[in-house]
């Protein structure tokens, strides 16, 4: 194997599952691979039952609690490659994709997948077998995971993916539009504090205290990005989506950095700092730039 394999695996029934993936981690383990499977818990469970004692040899990781924010997961890889530099080539198993996400979550997770090839082309040989299941998933979902792997396995064949896009435009589109908005404040460096202090009072309204504390803090390191890379100041707003408290930051920079938060900053730089906090802290962030301007937009539950 040479450099990044990114493959989709369409399976269509549990046993389909669980028989590809067994032998994926014990063909890794008998050639002497380190191997991490990140799966959502039940199935994370019946594998580990049927690897045997083979499972303590396998990095498990709840894809649940570490997908929760699909921005998470790629540093996760990045955590997993680095600490075999030793090693000749590795092998992952990564699902981060199912039924019960919502339509903003299901975006981002596309845009985790199309960012996986740019995140690893460059580093060691390893291969990253990500499942999907045909019979939940809607054809739009499995027509993106073909444009995001340059490999698809259908039917036990493995093949080149023919609109496998290597190039993605993840920045591109637009967020859908809020819900009533509870406030909306424009701000600059002078206004940074009065802006802390307005998002601070409303956040203690709908969220409990130690979250609260954490959106303020993102909100504040978010706004300072754009009065660093993004004209000098933007606009905030603020609403409440369902049990999702939501802050939207908008300034008029342009991202260019496809990997920005997704990356562990160096501690003595400030470029990256606020969207990698953001990524940690929140449910969810969603990043949408153009020559018009960037959209941050942070959730965090109720």
């Amino acid at each position: 194997m040479s450099g990044f394999r990114h493959e989709a695996f369409f399976y269509d029934s549990a046993d389909a599952f669980l028989a590809t993936t067994t032998a994926f981690v014990e063909a890794g383990l008998d050639a002497g691979e380190p191997v991490m499977v990140a799966l959502p818990p039940e199935k994370l469970e019946v594998l580990r039952h049927r690897l045997g004692c083979g499972a303590s040899q396998v990095r498990m990781v709840d894809m649940a609690r570490l997908g929760r924010n699909p921005a998470r997961i790629i540093p996760a890889w990045r955590l997993f490659v680095d600490d075999h530099r030793d090693s000749v080539a590795l092998r992952g198993i990564g699902e981060p994709i199912w039924t019960a996400r919502t339509p903003d979550e299901l975006a981002e997770c596309h845009r985790h997948e199309a960012l996986l090839t740019t995140a690893f082309s460059a580093g060691r040989p390893w291969w990253l077998l990500c499942p999907y299941d045909t019979g939940v998933l809607s054809r739009d979902v499995l027509a993106q995971a073909r444009r995001s792997h340059r490999f698809v396995d259908e039917g036990g064949h493995s093949s080149l993916s023919p609109t496998f896009d290597p190039s993605p435009s993840v920045f591109e589109g637009t967020l859908p539009d809020p819900g009533p908005l509870v406030g909306e404040q424009s701000f600059d460096e002078g206004s940074l504090r009065g802006l802390r202090a307005v998002v601070s009072a409303w956040a203690a309204e709908v969220l409990p205290p130690d979250r609260a504390a954490d959106l303020v803090l993102v909100t504040h390191e978010v706004a300072c990005n754009s009065i660093r890379h993004g004209g000098g100041g933007g606009t905030v707003r603020y609403w409440v989506d369902g049990e999702v408290a939501v802050v939207e930051v908008r300034d008029e920079g342009r991202l260019q950095e496809p990997l920005a938060g997704r990356e562990f900053p160096p501690g003595y730089a400030e470029a990256g700092r606020g969207l990698w906090l953001a990524n940690q802290l929140c449910d969810l962030v969603q990043l949408r730039s153009s020559p018009d301007g960037t959209c941050v937009r942070l959730r965090l539950s109720v």
